[in-house]
């Protein structure tokens, strides 16, 4: 697929998707290598947008210049954290009193030890959307509570389960905590679905993804 098939499919991708504003998004194409450029109102739509890019057929690989530029707000940093806490208390997902926030000039650290994946992932979920977040960085721990073998096993299992994954075309290593993921896949979506078994492997802390994208 030449570039410019390539451009008007995102173009096409991200005026479908309904949680984005692409009016100030700016697209460029180069070899199958999509740059975003532009700005967003608040940080959801800038991780919607990238997921956007991901799920188009042919693109190789993206670059994203994305900037968050929220409504004007009178929230101090302090009445942004304050709400973010309250709403980590009532997300279910989260355990309680494990994870802290902290924010500084609308950017926030989510800190802290789970036990599960699901769980860190669940707080960033919650607190993306929320007005004045203009980024979030993720240093919730996973504490270990697996061995390496059976990391493993869960993860080969998860992915021969699934029809649209060649499993024995991935090549899943553990080290302590830590998967490394290798192998080619025929789509960004299938090296998304298995990173995410990867992850929803109890224990597991770290992910290296070093899996191809091949055409």
């Amino acid at each position: 697929m030449d570039d410019k098939a390539l451009k008007a499919r995102v173009e096409a991708e991200l005026e479908w998707e309904p949680s984005v504003d692409a009016a100030d998004i700016g697209i460029t194409v180069e070899d199958g290598i999509v740059g975003l450029n532009g700005h967003v109102p608040n940080y959801a739509q800038k991780v919607a947008a990238e997921a956007a890019v991901k799920r188009v057929k042919g693109v190789r690989g993206f670059v994203e210049h994305l900037q968050v530029q929220p409504t004007p707000s009178a929230h101090s940093d302090d009445a942004v954290a304050s709400r973010l806490a309250s709403i980590l208390d009532w997300t279910v997902e989260v355990p309680a009193d494990q994870v802290k926030v902290k924010v500084e000039n609308g950017f926030v650290t989510l800190l802290g030890k789970v036990d599960w994946q699901f769980q860190r992932a669940a707080a960033e979920h919650a607190v993306r959307p929320q007005q004045g977040v203009r980024g979030v960085l993720n240093e919730i721990q996973v504490k270990p509570h697996a061995q390496a073998s059976d990391i493993k096993q869960r993860i080969q299992a998860a992915l021969e389960r699934r029809a649209d994954i060649e499993a024995n075309q991935i090549v899943v290593t553990v080290v302590g905590d830590t998967v490394r993921l290798d192998g080619k896949v025929r789509a960004w979506f299938e090296r998304d679905v298995i990173e995410h078994a990867a992850w929803a492997a109890p224990g597991v802390a770290k992910v290296d993804d070093h899996i191809a994208i091949c055409l």
